[in-house]
C-alpha cells in the first residue's frame, strides 16, 4: 500500500459538499476547512489520505496521469475532457443538464436538421451530440463567457450549455429546445491505482454508496 491515497477535489461548492460527504465516512481533513488557507495541499497523516484542490477541467487529467489515484468532478467535465480513467459512482448531488437552447425559432431547424451554428463551452460534447446522436451538420464556435449572448447577437442560432433552473435563458429570450443529458457529481478513478489501491477505494466507494443510499431514503 502506497503512503496516501490522493484525492483530487474540485474547487468552490462541489468540493465542499463532498467534504461533507466523505465526513460521513470518516475521512476528514480539519485544515481544508480553512477558507483562508493558501496552502494546495492538504493531508490527514493519521488516515493516509491526501487532498488537493483543483480547477474541474483539470481533475479528469489529475487522475488520468495518476498524480490522483481518484477525484470527484461533474460529468460535464468526463464527457467534455474524454481522458482515460474509470467513471464508477454518481454522487447525486449537483444535479443538473447539459441542454441545446436557443430562442422558439430555432426548434423547427433543429427538427430539420439544418445547417446553423451552435455556440459552447463545451465543445465536444457538442460535437458528439450533434454529429454522432442526431446526424446533424452543425458549426460550433467555442466561447468562454456568456453563452446566452451568442443567439442575441446573432453569432449562433442555438447553445450547448448546462442549465440549473433555467432562469437566465428564460430572462433572455431563451429556452431548452432539447435535453443531452443528466449531470451531477461523480467519482472517478484512475486506471493503475484501481489495481493498486483496490482495497483502499473499493471500500472508499463502498462506503460512499451507502450513505448516498441514506441521504435518498
Amino acid at each position: 500500500m502506497s503512503e496516501f491515497l490522493t484525492i483530487a477535489l474540485t474547487k468552490g461548492r462541489l468540493a465542499y459538499r463532498t467534504l461533507e460527504l466523505l465526513e460521513k465516512v470518516g475521512i476528514t481533513c480539519q485544515e481544508m476547512k480553512d477558507k483562508q488557507s493558501r496552502k494546495l495541499i492538504f493531508v490527514n497523516e493519521e488516515l493516509g489520505v491526501r487532498f488537493f484542490l483543483a480547477k474541474a477541467n483539470d481533475v479528469p487529467t489529475y487522475v488520468e496521469y495518476g498524480a490522483a489515484d481518484m477525484g470527484i468532478c461533474g460529468k460535464d467535465t468526463i464527457l467534455e475532457e474524454g481522458r482515460k480513467l474509470y467513471e464508477v459512482l454518481d454522487l447525486g448531488f449537483g444535479r443538473c443538464r447539459m441542454c441545446v437552447c436557443g430562442p422558439e425559432s430555432a426548434r423547427e431547424l433543429l427538427r430539420h436538421h439544418e445547417l446553423i451554428r451552435v455556440a459552447t463551452k463545451y465543445p465536444a460534447i457538442a460535437k458528439d451530440y450533434f454529429y454522432n446522436k442526431k446526424h446533424q451538420t452543425v458549426e460550433i464556435i467555442k466561447l468562454n463567457g456568456s453563452i446566452e449572448l451568442a443567439p442575441l447577437v446573432g453569432l449562433a442560432e442555438v447553445i450547448v450549455d448546462i442549465v440549473e433552473t433555467g432562469s437566465t435563458l428564460r430572462e433572455n429570450g431563451l429556452e431548452v429546445l432539447e435535453e443531452i443529458c443528466p449531470l451531477s457529481a461523480r467519482v472517478i478513478i484512475n486506471q493503475v491505482s484501481m489495481k493498486r489501491e483496490n482495497q483502499r477505494i473499493t471500500k472508499l466507494i463502498r462506503d460512499l454508496k451507502e450513505i448516498y443510499k441514506e441521504d435518498m431514503a
